[in-house]
């Protein structure tokens, strides 16, 4: 009696879920309907994969062309660097050139200030200054003064 009650409840249960159809073709149709619906859910997946990778590939072009960007960027910026540290270089040899000339000028002025007195003493003196106004080079207070003109002062 207990296997028959069983047997009548599985039973009632499969003709209340349907018709009087077959066991066999409830369980083929929900297969047949999970299949379905399994398949569909692998399209939805490839298309979300597709799409994934459709916008990864965009992306990677949006990066490639920044990239680019910013490298020539960065090469016109380290062409701009090269040219002033050029021109720098130049401006810094013109001062060095310019502080030396100023010195040396420096120098002849103080020379000259130093042998003023020299020439205030011209009337007085003629063994230092002759009678053509010219200074005489052979005297001991002439030999002691050193040469200050150099080439480079002459140069424009």
């Amino acid at each position: 009696m207990g296997s028959s009650s069983g047997v009548s409840s599985g039973s009632s249960m499969l003709q209340n879920s349907g018709s009087d159809e077959d066991p066999h073709q409830v369980m083929d149709q929900r297969k047949r309907k999970r299949m379905l619906s399994n398949r569909e859910s692998a399209r939805r997946s490839r298309m979300r994969k597709q799409e994934h990778l459709t916008d990864l590939t965009a992306q990677i072009g949006l990066l490639k062309k920044e990239n680019h960007q910013i490298l020539t960027s960065m090469n016109v910026t380290n062409q701009l660097y090269m040219n002033l540290e050029a021109e720098n270089s130049v401006l810094r040899a013109q001062m060095d050139e310019l502080s030396n000339r100023l010195q040396s000028l420096n120098d002849i002025i103080d020379c000259i200030n130093s042998s003023k007195w020299l020439f205030e003493a011209e009337e007085e003196d003629t063994q230092i200054i002759g009678g053509d106004g010219f200074v005489n080079p052979w005297s001991t207070l002439c030999l002691n003064q050193p040469i200050m003109a150099s080439a480079d002062m002459f140069m424009c």
